[in-house]
């Protein structure tokens, strides 16, 4: 006979009220703030960070880069900058005093990368990640800035949440490849924006082709659509298509942004477009 257990007790006191969410800070010294963000992993969205950020800088813009990919920080070596940052003490004492953010190719930057062992694993919850976006935003001694681009981490979990939560994001940009797998994880991406009230500025189609270092040939390796199908689904621009360029990789892995190693690659020209485009709609935005 089996035995009988009791039912389990239902809670009846009341639930206690939520914790209202953490409202926004305003740093105006940071400039327009722009998450550079993507659904999945592996399409590249570092790759468009760096260069996006070089591209505006090359332009005349006061440009810093923040590496909030707490668990896979990849823009120091992009960047070919590594080492911990200085610190600038706070004569009062009253806090741990102003982190000095590393400069390369003309972009102030802040990496987790910077702090911890190549080798160390970020094994950290929502509670800490939002520490530390807040305290690259806040304890950073960025200067005056025009731009601030986030490297956020692929999905929509807690470093976009709390990033929105901290300070005023000006605008998103999605990145994403021509696999139709990649698609919904772009489409879910701009919903999250949405659904935090954030624009998205557009899309962006990294590996768009394979073009052969030697003879220039396009060969679309991964499918073709991944960027303008959900640009059109929910009426965004697509803002540009980069193509697979071997020099891209190489180039990263020695420190050097594509825009800065090959400027005049199909790669770098399209770069430049986009980050063009990204700073009309900034700027179309200011404006209204």
């Amino acid at each position: 006979m089996a035995e009988k257990r009791a039912l389990p007790v239902v809670d009846t006191r009341p639930t206690p009220k939520p914790v209202p969410a953490p409202q926004p800070v305003a740093y105006p010294n940071l400039g327009q703030v722009i998450a550079i963000s993507s659904g999945k992993g592996g399409v590249g969205k570092s790759t468009i960070a760096t260069n996006l950020s070089v591209a505006l800088a090359q332009a005349g813009a006061r440009v810093g880069l923040m590496d909030a990919d707490i668990y896979g920080p990849n823009v120091p070596r992009m960047m070919g900058v590594d080492g911990q940052p200085a610190v600038i003490p706070d004569p009062t004492g009253a806090s741990q005093g102003k982190i000095v953010p590393h400069e390369a190719h003309g972009v102030k930057l802040m990496s987790i990368g910077f702090m911890i062992r190549r080798d160390q694993p970020a094994i950290w919850r929502g509670p800490i990640v939002m520490k530390v976006v807040t305290q690259f935003l806040r304890d950073v001694a960025w200067g005056q800035l025009d731009f601030l681009l986030v490297d956020l981490p692929p999905g929509t979990g807690d470093a976009q949440l709390s990033l929105v939560q901290a300070t005023h994001v000006v605008g998103g940009v999605i990145v994403t490849t021509p696999q139709e797998v990649a698609v919904a994880d772009a489409l879910r991406g701009a919903k999250m924006f949405e659904t935090v009230k954030v624009p998205v500025l557009g899309i962006v189609e990294n590996m768009s082709w394979f073009e052969c270092p030697h003879c220039g040939k396009p060969s679309a390796l991964f499918g073709s659509g991944g960027g303008e199908r959900p640009a059109t689904e929910l009426g965004l621009p697509l803002l540009g298509q980069v193509p697979l360029y071997p020099r891209v990789l190489e180039a990263a892995d020695r420190g050097e942004p594509i825009v800065v190693a090959d400027p005049e690659s199909t790669a770098a020209r399209a770069l430049v477009r986009i980050a063009e485009r990204v700073r009309s709609s900034i700027e179309s935005i200011s404006r209204a």
